[in-house]
């Protein structure tokens, strides 16, 4: 699947001789766990695996970094596509804000782990404003930030004077959340493999596995004439997974996003934090460490890649003008990077996370939705924990054959 077209800007942040240098594959080897993907969710699994003392093989395809990942807009929030209050409604509330909870307790930890990798991730803690796009959405505004401080979650709501005293627009009320990040998610990941194999995982690249056979003890996976012999395999290949399973799901929808030219004044921008709304398809801007705005959306249907080509030129002009009316004092703004991919959304809001019936000792990541990088952070853990010994209920209510409403332990039960 080609997930992404043209170009994106965060492989040019990370010289030749800062990457680190990752091997072929020549002979059979074994492992306790195999991790197949190089994007975030095998890259934040391999990390916390190899801290743990587990000895980890990770294996991709083609280039580590290269997929999906590169494509990512490096915003990291605890809140969600689907607020609280719907996931409450959905889930029951239990199950709802033990989701919001997992998601702030994963924020959280990566904004600790960050700082200690060898390679600087560019990832900064910012706050976040979700605005109303119409006067309508307020009351729902309104009712997320009761709920989020019922439940100890750290929010403010803000009324459309409290807005433009802090931005350069008007809207009518708004959500200002705290404890998230923007973060530069090449870099990120190449940290975090760095990290792993500083802690003795092996690291591999251009190794495609073909196919696999489970027996009790384990799994054999085969890259051509190679075999890897692993106790447990992770799945972390993103939307490839979708070719793999029966039940496919997520769907797939095109996303757009563009990076501007490095800016001179955030006059009108408050603390720099990260701007999205309540509309759908919706909105969302961030700045960068090097003083350009990212601003992506104007999410549609999946498309082929020379159709999404031809729309990426007026979607991308569409967001550039999108962020001149948000932001007109930070000067004049053109754009250096435009690039679409390939953005999955689950039917009920949440990832996949955790073992599947066909597949003997195996687990899969699949960090569907806007949140991918905060719910590859939230699996790396449970898996962790699992794979260690130590029993993590919550996976049930990412189950990859999941009911509507799972019911895993209480929320009062639960720590992460």
């Amino acid at each position: 699947m080609d997930l992404h077209t043209n170009r994106t800007a965060w492989d040019k942040t990370l010289s030749e001789s800062e990457t680190p240098k990752y091997q072929s594959l020549q002979e059979n080897i074994a492992c306790d766990v195999l991790i197949i993907g190089g994007g975030m969710g095998g890259a934040l699994s391999a990390r916390e695996l190899a801290h743990r003392g587990i000895n980890v093989v990770l294996v991709e395809k083609s280039k580590i970094g290269q997929g999906s990942s590169v494509a990512n807009t490096g915003l990291l929030q605890y809140t969600n596509d689907k607020m609280m209050t719907s996931c409450i409604n959905t889930f029951g509330e239990q199950n709802g804000v033990l989701f919001y909870r997992l998601c702030q307790q994963a924020m959280e930890y990566l904004i600790d782990i960050a700082p200690t990798l060898p390679i600087d991730a560019q990832l900064i803690p910012r706050s976040s404003l979700y605005y109303a796009s119409n006067p309508e959405d307020v009351p729902a505004l309104k009712e997320e930030y009761d709920n989020l401080k019922r439940f100890g979650f750290e929010a403010e709501y803000w009324d459309a004077e409290e807005i433009a005293k802090r931005f350069s627009f008007e809207k009518a009320g708004g959500l200002y959340t705290h404890g998230d990040a923007e973060v530069n998610p090449y870099r990120f990941i190449h940290a975090l493999m760095a990290d792993a194999m500083n802690h003795g995982a092996q690291l591999y690249e251009g190794v495609e596995i073909t196919s696999h056979v489970a027996d009790d003890t384990g799994v054999t996976c085969y890259a051509g004439n190679i075999e890897i012999r692993a106790r447990t395999v992770i799945y972390a290949t993103g939307y490839a997974t979708q070719e793999m399973k029966k039940e496919r799901g997520a769907f797939l929808e095109t996303t757009y996003a563009i990076m501007t030219n490095p800016v001179e004044s955030w006059d009108g921008w408050h603390e720099q934090s990260m701007v999205w709304e309540t509309t759908r398809p919706y909105l969302y801007m961030r700045t960068t460490a090097d003083n350009r705005i990212v601003v992506g959306g104007l999410d549609e249907p999946f498309t082929d890649p020379e159709w999404r080509d031809v729309r990426m030129v007026k979607q991308s002009q569409k967001l550039l003008e999108e962020v001149q009316t948000l932001f007109p004092n930070v000067g004049e703004l053109s754009i250096d990077y435009a690039w679409a991919a390939v953005f999955g959304s689950s039917r009920d809001g949440l990832p996949y996370i955790g073992g599947h019936p066909d597949y003997p000792h195996s687990y899969f990541v699949e960090g569907y939705g806007g949140n991918g990088t905060v719910y590859s952070a939230i699996a790396a853990q449970l898996l962790a924990d699992t794979i260690t010994g130590i029993e993590r209920p919550e996976l049930e209510l990412f189950g990859l054959t999941r009911t509507t409403k799972p019911s895993p332990a209480t929320v009062d039960d639960i720590v992460v």
